[in-house]
């Protein structure tokens, strides 16, 4: 008797596509900070040097945790990997610091792009990472914090 396997599953493919798409942006900031941010960073006052360099350093790390949690599933899908606990910290998609939208409206439209492609991605992948059962994010910041002292009270 045969087994016949059914292929990948739906998240399996999704998380092909995403990883593929996450390898291709990292190439693509890469690149942007190796020769055109570098140049577009020196037209910038000095205070705005430092909030491009802070935020180049949250946009790839941001990328590396989710290269590392996608690459970490694709591992588990090909067996090489035991599932394990996904709660546990080393299965976890890493935190990303925030970016601060005043800084990047300051920045280099080619850098904020990069950013913000970086920030949507982050958060498909969190939402992937914190699963179906997981509560849906509070509708404002102003929101969480009403709600955070409404059950403090």
């Amino acid at each position: 008797m045969s087994v016949v396997s059914a292929g990948p599953t739906f998240s399996d493919r999704v998380a092909e596509a995403l990883y593929g798409e996450a390898l291709a942006l990292a190439d693509q900031t890469h690149g942007y900070y190796d020769a055109a941010g570098r140049e577009e960073r020196e037209g910038l006052a000095p205070a705005q040097r430092v909030q491009f360099a802070c935020e180049a350093l949250k946009a790839t790390t941001r990328l590396m945790h989710v290269i590392a949690w996608l690459a970490m599933r694709r591992a588990i899908a090909r067996g090489e990997m035991a599932e394990g606990d996904p709660r546990s910290a080393e299965r976890r998609l890493g935190d990303s610091a925030a970016s601060d939208m005043a800084v990047l409206d300051r920045l280099p439209s080619s850098a904020r792009q990069l950013i913000l492609a970086g920030i949507d991605l982050y958060e498909r992948v969190a939402r992937i990472a914190d699963g179906p059962d997981a509560p849906a994010a509070a509708a404002s910041p102003a929101r969480a914090l009403m709600e955070r002292l409404e059950s403090a009270f």
